[in-house]
């Protein structure tokens, strides 16, 4: 079985900030994969589902980001998932909105979600996909600018590019980490 976590913040406060992209794209993949036995416990909503024909355990950490790790750790050991299982969907803020970045394994890369969960497994070794969520110039004001909501003019974008990383998913899932970057790395296509 596979572990599919998105990470974000918890609350309706967070909901549709910039920071809960890996939410996003874990509620688009429940409903394509026909999610069941969902549930919260352990600081963490789950569901199972199936995604490109696997079982897979979805997920989104119910802590604050930086708490992240705590959860996944949790969940990986309950589940009995090796990191080499483990997918994690973020966001990122050094990709331009409307792109992807998927890796099979690599530093945080300044994202605090990611460090918490390396820190906590002792590797940076499991694949994951960065959703693109910066618009123009890098902000002075990093937190508050991933702390707040997308304005309603890329909300379009948005919605595109998290039907994305879900088949971005679903792809790394059937294929691989190797098919799915070929794939899905880089700005929105067609």
């Amino acid at each position: 079985m596979r572990l599919v976590a998105g990470l974000g913040n918890p609350g309706e406060k967070y909901r549709r900030t910039r920071h809960n992209l890996g939410f996003l794209v874990i509620d688009v993949l429940a409903a394509r994969g026909n999610a069941r036995a969902a549930r919260e416990e352990d600081d963490a909503w789950t569901a199972e589902a199936d995604i490109a024909g696997e079982a897979v355990l979805l997920a989104k950490p119910l802590q604050f980001m930086n708490r992240s790790g705590v959860v996944i750790e949790r969940l990986m050991t309950k589940a009995g998932v090796a990191p080499s299982d483990l997918v994690v969907v973020v966001d990122d803020v050094a990709l331009e909105i409307g792109t992807l970045r998927v890796r099979e394994r690599g530093t945080h890369g300044g994202h605090n979600g990611l460090r918490s969960i390396i820190d906590l497994l002792g590797t940076d070794d499991f694949p994951r996909v960065r959703v693109g969520i910066r618009k123009g110039d890098p902000p002075d004001d990093l937190a508050g600018y991933v702390l707040a909501e997308f304005p309603p003019e890329d909300v379009l974008v948005v919605q595109e590019i998290v039907g994305w990383a879900a088949d971005a998913v679903a792809c790394l899932v059937r294929e691989g980490a190797e098919e799915a970057m070929n794939r899905y790395n880089g700005p929105r296509r067609g």
